[in-house]
């Protein structure tokens, strides 16, 4: 029998830490897991002005550095899944993650949801194959 395939912890300063007790990706499998990131800006621990357009931007940038810290980029993105506080804002997300993911096309979920941490209006987690 082979040993199971260890689980390792990602992070990067470039995204919001936790604000719980998880990591913000873990790799097992020849997969990367992402914790749901939030469009906190992490040199200011808030929200970014401007609403959704500007909190989806964020959560792009914050992916994009918790990806990176495992040598991935958002072509190596297999699925995402999306929690919006409001579908109504649902069109504009798909602007904003069709600007985010270029010409790549990942399976993806999006869900209206009751609430988010900190009174959230967007966040995603995504499921990436490792190199």
């Amino acid at each position: 029998m082979t040993a199971p395939t260890p689980i390792q912890p990602f992070h990067s300063d470039r995204a919001p830490a936790a604000i719980g007790p998880y990591s913000q990706a873990v790799s097992c499998g020849g997969f990367l897991f992402s914790s749901g990131q939030l469009g906190i800006d992490p040199a200011t621990g808030e929200f970014p002005t401007g609403g959704f357009g500007a909190q989806a931007r964020q959560v792009f940038a914050n992916l994009r550095a918790v990806l990176a810290a495992a040598g991935l980029d958002y072509s190596d993105v297999v699925k995402t899944t999306v929690f919006l506080a409001d579908l109504a804002n649902f069109a504009e997300l798909n602007g904003l993650y069709a600007e985010a993911m270029g010409s790549h096309k990942p399976a993806r979920s999006t869900v209206q949801v009751a609430a988010l941490p900190k009174g959230g209006l967007v966040e995603i987690e995504l499921v990436a194959r490792l190199r």
